[in-house]
């Protein structure tokens, strides 16, 4: 891999982790006095006038910023937010512009590019297996891929790789990000993504399966080719029928690339510097990974399901027993599928596409989250500043600024 390449995906990994890591700040107790512009001090005016930063400096007072004005000088043209109060969405909001070049705005509809969030949700679709006793989640995942195998070789002979090991990210499989696919370049299948004949190297076991803790795009992509080969179809069709359906997510997609007849409502990625990402978005065929096309209120649904399913008063995708083991940590801090904050109260995942940066929180025993979508490599420090604000707002434990 060439070093220009290397460098891209360590980009778009460590923008996936450091969303992440920001929704589990340690707590700290910000200045609670507003400026002008935010006299009704709700939640939403918050948010639009009295932004709270990412970093604060104990002993000193809180600048605060509005929306608009962290807007433009991050150079994000356009951002979602939806916010999830006892298990209802109490407000949805699209800020600025969708596409730059025909002013269209952003509205709560506008489907805009998840990212490595597409990886918690695709969670659901192996864990379904788990739960139908189809797939062993602490089995070689071996006995169930078909079309593609995971190769053998010295760190695979004590240990196998597992889907518990894929999910958590302690499976010790390379390629941690994926660049994606412009318009004039052709996307491999799931089969040639693992064999690296697209533009990444191939996914291959590099240490002992459970060793350590190793972000990893290329897991969630062997996963991809597991769901795919138990059902004997294509990817983005199961995602639809096992998970998206059930949970109401009815406008989300994990078709790529997104099919023109999907596109009324689409956000256009931008580069930090504003220039348009060539053709307007990348396309993901490492869907599991990044190949969610979906909004924050329907990331709200999500979300609010799976708090239901913890608590044991709804099914709809998994039982009582798996969504606990789903949202319970390991010594990572992470779940079946999405991080756990280390205080043990929220589930969490950040997201970095080209063009594209977003966040989520959500409480595991509660009804509350906050879900940030943007449309700017620039936008992930805008999308933590909005949850912490949110949460602050709230009176929620978290996401907070870091303290120094």
């Amino acid at each position: 891999m060439n070093a220009a390449r290397t460098a891209l995906i360590a980009r778009t990994a460590l923008g996936a982790w450091t969303l992440s890591a920001l929704a589990c700040a340690p707590p700290s107790t910000p200045d609670r006095s507003l400026p002008e512009g935010a006299a009704d001090g709700s939640p939403q005016a918050l948010v639009e006038s009295a932004l709270l930063p990412t970093v604060t400096t104990r002993g000193e007072p809180v600048a605060r910023s509005s929306l608009a004005d962290r807007m433009a000088e991050l150079g994000v043209p356009g951002v979602s937010v939806a916010v999830l109060v006892d298990g209802e969405i109490a407000w949805a909001r699209g800020y600025g512009l969708a596409d730059v070049e025909s002013g269209r705005p952003v509205t709560p509809n506008t489907l805009f590019q998840a990212a490595s969030i597409s990886k918690p949700v695709a969670a659901l679709a192996a864990l379904r297996l788990v739960e139908a006793g189809r797939v062993d989640l602490d089995g070689d995942v071996n006995a169930h891929l078909t079309s593609w195998r995971v190769p053998g070789n010295e760190f695979t002979e004590g240990a196998p790789v597992t889907l518990r090991g894929l999910l958590t990210h302690r499976a010790g499989l390379t390629v941690w990000g994926f660049p994606g696919y412009g318009p004039d370049e052709g996307a491999p299948d799931g089969p040639g993504v693992l064999d690296g004949r697209g533009n990444t190297d191939p996914v291959r076991v590099y240490k002992a399966p459970g060793e350590s803790w190793r972000y990893s795009g290329g897991g969630y992509t062997v996963m991809q080719q597991l769901v795919t080969d138990v059902h004997g179809a294509p990817f983005a069709g199961v995602m639809r029928e096992e998970v998206l359906d059930p949970i109401g997510m009815s406008r989300s997609t994990y078709e790529q690339p997104i099919p023109p007849e999907r596109q009324d409502d689409i956000a256009t990625g931008y580069r930090a510097d504003g220039e348009r990402v060539p053709g307007g978005w990348h396309t993901y065929p490492e869907q599991a990974a990044a190949g969610l096309w979906t909004t924050p209120s329907e990331l709200a649904l999500y979300a609010r399901e799976m708090q239901r399913a913890w608590r044991g008063e709804s099914d709809l995708v998994l039982g009582e027993a798996l969504a606990r083991e789903m949202l319970t940590p390991d010594a990572d801090d992470w779940g079946l599928g999405p991080a756990i904050s280390e205080d043990g109260e929220r589930f969490r995942h950040g997201g970095s596409n080209q063009g594209f940066r977003c966040t989520f929180a959500a409480y595991i025993e509660g009804d509350d989250g906050v879900f940030v979508m943007t449309n700017s490599d620039s936008g992930g420090e805008l999308a933590a500043e909005i949850a912490i604000t949110v949460a602050h707002a709230y009176g929620w434990s978290g996401p907070r600024p870091e303290e120094r």
